[in-house]
């Protein structure tokens, strides 16, 4: 980041500032290295002076989720449910990818904030506007899950031991292999995407446009049969 301004050519310190502040240098160090000490820092004020807009770190958080949860775009004025359901998630992506700190951060966070609940109160209103039953609708936004938010749960970790190079690594690919035929013969059927959140695996954009389609292809298929949960074995 920039470095802070002088006391004589500083805007006036605000909520808003402080935040938006806060999200740029979570940008900037992730959330991790993220500290109070440190925005204050970047702001030109002692810590003291967040404390008259934030009461705490929890507070600050929230407000920084708010402020990336409120850039999500919402969908075009007339689209047909599934459509706009669709344009709302992946813009929710798009978002997160711009601050990819959020997505462990919103995790964190003891309830929804605000705007969150503002993005799941719309994503609703797309599906029970469309005409799907509210039982329907419960049903949809568990399947979703936090894709509703811009992001999944992946299926292997990452940031595991990268592996080694040379004889050793090959022959301790091919005992993995060996051990874990299935696994094996799925990883090498991956398209692959070098910026990966799957250790140079998976193309994201792809699984995850997959599995959303998926999941709204049956919400679809459940609307189309007018099902209902009651009537579920």
């Amino acid at each position: 980041m920039t470095q802070h301004r002088g006391a004589g050519d500083r805007a006036p310190l605000s909520r808003q500032r402080i935040l938006r502040a806060a999200v740029a240098l979570a940008d900037e160090t992730g959330a991790e290295a993220f500290s109070m000490r440190r925005l204050a820092q970047e702001l030109g004020v002692v810590p003291m002076a967040l404390y008259k807009h934030v009461a705490g770190k929890d507070e600050l958080l929230d407000g920084m989720v708010d402020v990336v949860v409120g850039d999500i775009a919402p969908p075009e004025p007339g689209a047909p449910w599934k459509t706009a359901v669709r344009q709302q998630i992946l813009a929710a992506r798009d978002v997160l990818l711009r601050h990819r700190w959020a997505a462990s951060v919103i995790e964190s966070r003891p309830g929804p904030t605000p705007a969150v609940l503002g993005h799941l109160d719309s994503v609703i209103g797309t599906f029970r506007d469309g005409g799907l039953s509210a039982d329907l609708t419960h049903h949809a936004m568990h399947a979703l899950g936090t894709r509703l938010l811009g992001f999944s749960p992946e299926l292997f970790a990452t940031g595991g031991a990268e592996p080694s190079p040379g004889e050793a690594g090959e022959a301790a690919a091919k005992a993995a292999a060996a051990a874990y035929p299935r696994v094996a013969e799925i990883a090498a059927a991956a398209a692959h995407d070098a910026g990966s959140t799957v250790g140079g695996g998976c193309d994201d954009l792809f699984e995850f446009v997959f599995a959303l389609d998926l999941l709204l292809d049956g919400i679809e298929r459940l609307h189309g049969q007018g099902w209902s949960s009651s009537r579920t074995p």
